[in-house]
């Protein structure tokens, strides 16, 4: 297919890369693509960042057919752009389309159309360490009318921003609040999948826990609210008497990427990794004991962030003296060395782009 392309004549000036704010500020092109029953996915265009319209009666609007992903392009120190593991992203992103009956994309035309934009917007990747550019694909709903079954019109979209830090604490470890009361999602639902619904469900927990001062939800699972699944905004691994421990995936936890690869690494590292299920009390006996070493998030916006306290019935927990543990530096330094191209690749995850 065909990618047409109107270049933005009025291209805004670049934010300071000093002081990059998550999610604010957007290049100068965006990609579209249209979906109906007649034409497949067609109309495959690069256009200036802009508004799109939507009938009131979208089907977005209403039932919240809806599904994204999350990746990024990172500058080497020698200038060039790069991405990490993309296809995963893409196909993530087609298992999501899956479940939520929308018109599986073409994999590798994705890609081909992504790195068409990069190329124009190129100069938006950012340049200074720890900085980089997040992609966000996305497909929305875009059929008028009301009902409830799937919509038989769809809109692709890639966006892009330039960021720093996810987390203002930067790689300091963060603090979590344990969710009893309210669930995130539950197996044989959509919690495996990228959907702005899951992340809606998250907003009370959310809530609570930012009035608490902490800056994310350690969620439970649904239906005996003790197992433990993830953080909000990324997988959760524990570092439990020398061995790792992370949730496995059983329908409600999302197969993170950046997870993926770090139990890639832990098992090159020859460091005993396990995927189970781990019980909040399963922590807490841990943590009584001071067998708890390490704990961190896992995600592509934050990509290592180490866990230093989490609250679960007003017990607090300090996990390594609230410092960053030697593993999750390793891990950190790693990835985003690999990410950067500063270590080399021994696993084929980075695709060095030609521009």
């Amino acid at each position: 297919m065909e990618i047409k392309i109107t270049l933005n004549k009025n291209l805004k000036p670049k934010p300071d890369e000093n002081t990059l704010v998550f999610g604010q500020t957007f290049t100068n092109h965006m990609f579209v693509m249209d979906y109906n029953e007649e034409n497949g996915w067609h109309n495959a265009q690069i256009l200036p960042y802009g508004n799109i319209q939507l009938d009131p009666a979208s089907m977005i609007l209403h039932y919240g057919q809806e599904v994204f992903e999350g990746m990024k392009a990172y500058r080497s120190e020698q200038g060039n752009i790069m991405l990490f593991r993309p296809e995963k992203n893409f196909e993530r992103l087609n298992t999501s389309n899956d479940r939520l009956c929308i018109p599986k994309l073409d994999e590798e035309f994705c890609l081909e159309a992504l790195i068409k934009l990069l190329e124009l917007d190129k100069d938006w990747v950012p340049h200074l360490p720890g900085t980089s550019l997040y992609i966000r694909p996305f497909i929305i709903a875009t059929q008028k009318g009301l009902g409830v079954h799937p919509a038989k019109e769809y809109k692709f979209l890639i966006i892009c921003c330039p960021v720093g830090s996810y987390y203002k604490e930067g790689l300091n470890p963060v603090k979590i609040y344990v969710e009893d009361e309210y669930v995130r999602a539950v197996k044989g639902g959509t919690g495996f999948i990228k959907s702005g619904g899951n992340y809606a469900a998250s907003l009370k927990g959310q809530e609570k826990a930012e009035k608490m001062n902490y800056s994310q939800v350690l969620w439970l699972d649904g239906k005996e609210r003790k197992y433990i699944e993830e953080v909000g905004a990324m997988n959760v691994f524990f570092k439990i008497d020398g061995k790792v421990v992370t949730p496995s995936l059983e329908g409600s936890i999302l197969p993170g990427i950046t997870r993926r690869s770090t139990i890639e690494l832990l098992k090159s590292w020859n460091i005993p990794v396990e995927e189970r299920k781990i019980s909040i009390d399963e922590l807490i006996t841990a943590y009584n004991e001071n067998k708890l070493e390490e704990a961190f998030g896992t995600g592509t916006a934050a990509v290592i962030s180490p866990i230093g306290e989490f609250n679960y019935q007003n017990k607090v927990m300090v996990v390594n003296n609230n410092q960053i543990g030697e593993l999750s530096q390793k891990l950190y330094d790693t990835l985003t060395g690999i990410q950067w191209g500063k270590l080399k690749d021994n696993f084929g995850w980075v695709k060095k782009l030609d521009f």
